[in-house]
C-alpha cells in the first residue's frame, strides 16, 4: 500500500520545516511548498526518512499558486494538510505600500481559505483526513505596528473555529488550530522587525512549537496554544481592554524598541 500523502506549506524554514520533518518521520509522502528556492534544499533533508518527497515553489497568495500545489498530488488522495504558510509585515500601516499589505492578506487569508476549501471537500466526502492550520495568539491582540498581520491571524483563528463547528458531524475529520507566539524563525527578519523589542527578544523553539501542533493534531484536539507564557498571554487577552492590548503591542512592535 502506498504511503499516505501530506502537503506542508511554508516548509522551507521554521515551523513548517519542522512539521514536514515530523510528517516524513511518521511515514508520509510529502509535497512541501514555499515561495522561495530554499524549498528544494529542505526537500533533500526530508528524503533521509525514506518517503517520497516533492518540492514546489509556488506563490500561495494566488489561486494559481494554490492550484499548482494541488496539481502536484497527481490525483492522489491528500491525507494530511499542514497549512502553515504565512507572511508578516511590520511598521506603521499608513507607511506600508498597498502591494505589501495586500500580499499579507492574500497569503494569510485568501490563499489559506482556498487551500482549505479544496482539500477539505474530498476529506469530508470520505469522512477521513487531518488538517493543521497555523494561526497565532496574535489573532487575539490588536497589532499596533503589525496591524494587517494580526488582523489576518484574527481571521484565521475565527475561521478555523467556525469550520470546526460546520464539520462537527464529520467525526473522521480532525481540524486543529496551532496558535504559537513569537517563534525563532525567519519571520521577523522578513517582516522588517529586527529593530523591535519582539524582533530581538528570546523566542520559542520552532521544533517545540511544531511538535506541540503535531501532537494536538494526532490527538484530535481543536486547538493548541504552544508554550505556557503564550497560554497566559492568550487568556489575559480575553479580559484585557483592546486599547490596553494595542498599547502593549506597540511597546513590542514599534520600530526602535529593540533593546540594545
Amino acid at each position: 500500500m502506498a504511503n499516505k500523502l501530506a502537503i506542508v506549506t511554508g516548509a522551507s524554514t521554521g515551523i513548517g520545516f519542522e512539521l514536514a520533518t515530523l510528517a516524513a518521520q511518521d511515514g508520509y509522502d510529502l509535497i512541501v511548498v514555499a515561495d522561495e528556492a530554499l524549498i528544494d534544499a529542505a526537500a533533500r533533508d526530508f528524503q533521509q526518512f525514506g518517503t517520497e518527497i516533492r518540492s514546489v515553489e509556488a506563490d500561495l497568495s494566488t489561486i494559481e499558486g494554490v492550484d499548482k500545489v494541488l496539481g502536484e498530488a497527481g490525483g492522489r488522495q491528500i491525507d494530511l494538510l499542514c497549512a502553515n504558510a504565512g507572511r508578516g509585515l511590520g511598521r506603521a500601516f499608513l507607511d506600508q505600500p498597498v502591494a505589501d499589505w495586500r500580499r499579507v492578506v492574500d497569503t494569510n487569508i485568501v490563499g489559506t481559505a482556498y487551500l482549505l476549501q479544496q482539500v477539505l471537500k474530498p476529506m469530508v466526502a470520505r469522512n477521513d483526513g487531518k488538517v493543521l492550520v497555523t494561526g497565532s495568539i496574535a489573532g487575539f491582540i490588536p497589532g499596533s505596528f503589525q496591524a494587517v498581520y494580526n488582523g489576518s491571524k484574527a481571521f484565521i483563528d475565527s475561521f478555523v473555529a467556525a469550520l470546526q463547528n460546520e464539520l462537527k458531524e464529520s467525526d473522521g475529520i480532525t481540524l486543529t488550530n496551532l496558535m504559537p507566539g513569537p517563534t525563532e524563525t525567519e519571520f521577523f527578519d522578513r517582516a522588517d522587525m529586527l529593530d523591535t523589542s519582539v524582533g530581538t527578544s528570546e523566542k520559542a523553539d520552532a521544533a517545540k512549537v511544531a511538535k506541540d501542533g503535531w501532537d494536538a493534531l494526532m490527538s484530535g484536539k481543536a486547538s493548541i496554544v504552544s508554550g505556557l507564557k503564550n497560554k497566559l498571554q492568550a487568556a489575559a487577552a480575553h479580559v484585557t481592554p483592546v486599547s490596553v492590548l494595542a498599547e502593549q503591542h506597540r511597546n513590542m512592535a514599534e520600530p526602535g524598541t529593540a533593546k540594545s
